[in-house]
C-alpha cells in the first residue's frame, strides 16, 4: 500500500489500513525524534501553509515537522494571501502547485480544500474545516493508542456539540477503526443524519457501535476516553454563545462525568480549552454568564487522567506521517 501523492482530506476517505500507516508512520518518527535520529528525508522540497483560521498548534506542528524533515515552509495568513478575494481558489491552487511540492490548509468550508487538492496537482492536507479535522484525529488515535493499548474495542465518549468538524471526525474514525462511539449532548447537536448513516454502514464491517446519548449522566459509562471541545466554532458569531451554554452546560465533562467512565479512562481535549478564567474570552464569558469553566471542568483538565498536552505534542508527529508519506516514494523513514 503507497501513501505517495496521496491527499489527506477527511477521514471518511480513508481506509482502516491506511490510517494504521499513518499511525505507524507517526510512532515511527516520533522515535527517532526523541533518539535524536535526523530524518530529514525530504530536503529540497516546499509545502505552503495557507491559514484562513489562526492556530497555535496546527501551524507549529506543520512547521516543525516540516523542518524536521527537511522541507522549507511558507506561512500565508489571512492577510497575506489573495485567495477568494482577488484570486480564485481554482488559480490560487494552479499557481501554489507550481511552486510547492504540498499545500496545507485551514479554514472554512470543506470544498476549499477539495478544491485546492483538485486544481493544484500536488499533495493537499486538511488542517481543520468546519466539516472536518483529520491530522487532530489522527493525534488523538495516536495518544488512545499510546495510553491503553489497541483501538478496536474501546468505547470514546464525546461530550458536546458534536455536529462538527470533531464530532464528524471522531464519529468516522471510530467507526473506521472498529471503536464504539457515544456522542452525548442535545440531540439537537447529534452529527448529521446521512453522516450517522454511513458510519453505521461503515461500523457493520467493523464491529463499531455508534451511539447517540441525550443524559449526561450517561454518556461516559463504560467508557475509555472522555472528550470534548469548545462548544463555540471559530468565525461563528458571538450571539451563539448564549444559547449553547444553556443547551451544553449540563454536558460539562465533570469529575462526575469521569467517575463513571472505566477506570482507566483518559480525558482528551483538540485545545484551546476553556478551563478557567487564564483566557481573554474565558473571562469575558465569566463577566456575561458567571462561568468560571466551561466545557470541562479545571480538575478534570489539570487531573491525572488528563492527556491533552501528549495528544498536543502527537500532533507533530502524526502531521509529519501525513507529510512523509504523501511526498517520499519509497515511504521508508
Amino acid at each position: 500500500m503507497s501513501l505517495y501523492k496521496k491527499n489527506f482530506l477527511k477521514i471518511i476517505d480513508l481506509t482502516k489500513e491506511e490510517i494504521e500507516a499513518y499511525l505507524q508512520a507517526a510512532a515511527s518518527l516520533k522515535a527517532k525524534k526523541k533518539a535524536g535520529i535526523p530524518h530529514d528525508i525530504l530536503r529540497g522540497k516546499n509545502i505552503a501553509l495557507l491559514f484562513e483560521k489562526t492556530s497555535t498548534r496546527t501551524r507549529c506542528a506543520f512547521e516543525v515537522a516540516a523542518a524536521d524533515l527537511g522541507m522549507h515552509a511558507v506561512y500565508l495568513d489571512p492577510k497575506s494571501s489573495q485567495i477568494g478575494k482577488k484570486e480564485s481558489i481554482a488559480d490560487t491552487a494552479k499557481v501554489l502547485g507550481r511552486m510547492f511540492d504540498a499545500i496545507e490548509y485551514r479554514g472554512y468550508g470543506q470544498e476549499i480544500v477539495e478544491a485546492l487538492a483538485k486544481y493544484s496537482g500536488v499533495p493537499t492536507f486538511n488542517g481543520l474545516t468546519n466539516e472536518s479535522h483529520p491530522t487532530q484525529i489522527l493525534a488523538d488515535f495516536l495518544t488512545i493508542r499510546e495510553k491503553l493499548g489497541d483501538l478496536k474495542g474501546r468505547t470514546l465518549a464525546y461530550y458536546g456539540d458534536a455536529r462538527y468538524n470533531m464530532g464528524n471526525s471522531l464519529m468516522v474514525g471510530a467507526a473506521k477503526m472498529g471503536m464504539h462511539f457515544t456522542a452525548c449532548c442535545p440531540a439537537k447537536y447529534f452529527p448529521d443524519p446521512a453522516l450517522i448513516a454511513k458510519c453505521r454502514e461503515i461500523a457493520k464491517e467493523t464491529g463499531s457501535i455508534l451511539r447517540f446519548e441525550e443524559d449526561p449522566a450517561k454518556g461516559s459509562l463504560g467508557a475509555d476516553a472522555v472528550y470534548t471541545d469548545v462548544w463555540v466554532s471559530m468565525g461563528e458569531p458571538e450571539e451563539v454563545w448564549a444559547e449553547r451554554i444553556k443547551d451544553i452546560s449540563p454536558y460539562r465533562v465533570t469529575a462526575e462525568v469521569m467517575a463513571k467512565a472505566n477506570k482507566e479512562a483518559i480525558f482528551l481535549h483538540c485545545l484551546p480549552a476553556f478551563h478557567d478564567l487564564g483566557t481573554e474570552i474565558g473571562k469575558e464569558i465569566y463577566e456575561k454568564f458567571g462561568l468560571t469553566e466551561m466545557e470541562v471542568a479545571d480538575e478534570v483538565f489539570l487531573g491525572d487522567r488528563s492527556v491533552v498536552f501528549d495528544e498536543a505534542e502527537n500532533r507533530l508527529h502524526t502531521i509529519k506521517a501525513v507529510i512523509a508519506l504523501a511526498l517520499s516514494e519509497k515511504g521508508a523513514f
